[in-house]
């Protein structure tokens, strides 16, 4: 399995080429570099004792401030914001998981955690840490690196920190910044992924992080492939500092910080209850169709946009490594994806832990990494939208990379579980 993930690996970076705008300008050194980045920290993590008792310590302490952040969701919702089987210290017991209730409010507190740490400089001395890492190894411009490098920890938000260069970037560096942003995951939605599998998977925290860490660089080596660069960046292999409008004081930062995630959760919320409608009446459609034929012809063909992507991803789903007899529910979960969201497919891999149709610990870590990012239809209009709000005069280079850039962040996400496949072990620290 693990020589199945290695192949993985070639066969994704080779996929990207095939479907390569301009094979000849294609810069090899990215691709080279990014690779090799992911292939140290990928053996870092799993396999270098230090690496996954450093994660192991990452994954208690995202665990114990998503504990704090439980705090004040609970003086709010009382009962409702318990997570299953837990007792609060007055002695009052779960009512059972709610997402609206559990998962979502620790963004707010999420939200708010990330923007001290903005004010007080901190954020941005990492990100400019992985940004030189990425503009000198890699030879991409400095304006892609900073904004992949924020990707590792905010979301829409990673556009701000080089707002004052959107307005003269090249296609590719724009396709690079809208790749990075899908195929990341934002530290607030960290905490909720973390929520959902927390007791079905002990070690989630660390592997998400491990993930996001992962995907910045596995999102460079797939927009480079997909769309090379033809022209000069203007701050090419220039290392820039983050653009941060500072708060006034502390407190001001919190403020701001927690009012945007609450913008964020009411997207969210606003987002679910109309995708997952739609796709139940697509689904209803697509079954009313089906349904017949599949009688006619005395089959069960899975007649929903869930099951018919879960077909497409089969193959994709198979070079990741993943132990034969759980490719069919997970490459399901991993295609869904696309439409549904990612909370949706962790939910549903929770669920599918919970009843036993999936027990193999390197099927949930694969799967984990292969989920862990923003690769979904709804992600094109937040960061299409997002970023053409910044610069709307690129509204038309934007609107006509959005689905270029969506393909080069489900690859991005399937490399980077190929790789987590490739290193992970029976004998792994890190295992649920």
């Amino acid at each position: 399995m693990r020589f199945t993930s290695f192949l993985g690996i070639f066969i994704l970076l080779a996929l990207a080429w095939l479907l390569s705008s301009n094979k000849k300008n294609i810069n090899w050194r990215a691709v080279g570099w990014g690779l090799g980045f992911q292939l140290l920290f990928a053996l870092f993590v799993f396999v270098i004792p230090i690496g996954t008792r450093f994660f192991m310590f990452i994954n208690k302490v995202v665990i114990k401030v998503l504990e704090a952040a439980m705090a004040g969701s609970y003086f709010v919702f009382g009962r409702l914001a318990l997570a299953p089987g837990t007792v609060s210290a007055s002695g009052e017991t779960s009512l059972g998981y709610f997402l609206a209730f559990q998962a979502l409010p620790t963004i707010i507190f999420f939200a708010a955690l990330v923007a001290i740490l903005y004010y007080l400089g901190i954020m941005n001395r990492i990100i400019q840490g992985f940004s030189y890492i990425f503009t000198k190894l890699m030879r991409i411009s400095g304006a892609e690196s900073c904004s992949a490098a924020s990707n590792i920890f905010v979301g829409i938000e990673s556009a701000l920190v080089i707002k004052p260069y959107l307005n003269k970037m090249t296609r590719s560096e724009l396709n690079t910044i809208l790749t990075c942003g899908m195929a990341t995951i934002a530290s607030s939605m960290l905490a909720v992924y973390t929520f959902i599998l927390k007791a079905e998977f002990p070690m989630i925290a660390g592997h998400l992080v491990s993930a996001s860490i992962m995907n910045a660089p596995a999102a460079i080596i797939i927009s480079k492939l997909l769309l090379p660069e033809d022209g000069t960046p203007v701050t090419l292999g220039v290392n820039i500092r983050p653009y941060y409008e500072k708060d006034p004081n502390l407190f001001a930062s919190i403020i701001n910080g927690a009012n945007s995630g609450v913008k964020l959760v009411v997207g969210i919320v606003s987002m679910l209850i109309a995708f997952l409608g739609l796709v139940e009446l697509v689904n209803m459609i697509i079954g009313f169709i089906g349904t017949p034929i599949n009688n006619a012809l005395n089959i069960n063909f899975d007649w929903s946009l869930e099951g018919i992507l879960g077909y497409l991803f089969y193959p994709l789903t198979f070079i990741l490594g993943i132990p034969l007899g759980d490719i069919g529910p997970l490459s399901e979960i991993i295609g869904q994806r696309l439409i549904l969201t990612e909370v949706t497919s962790f939910q549903n891999l929770s669920l599918l832990i919970q009843s036993g149709a999936v027990s193999s610990p390197r099927s949930i870590v694969i799967t984990t990494y292969a989920l862990t990012g923003f690769a979904h239809v709804a992600s094109i209009a937040i960061f299409v939208g997002g970023i053409s709000a910044l610069v709307p005069k690129r509204i038309k280079d934007l609107s006509q990379l959005g689905f270029k850039a969506l393909l080069g962040a489900t690859l991005a996400n399937l490399l980077t579980a190929s790789v987590a496949g490739l290193f992970y072990t029976g004998g792994s620290i890190l295992m649920p």
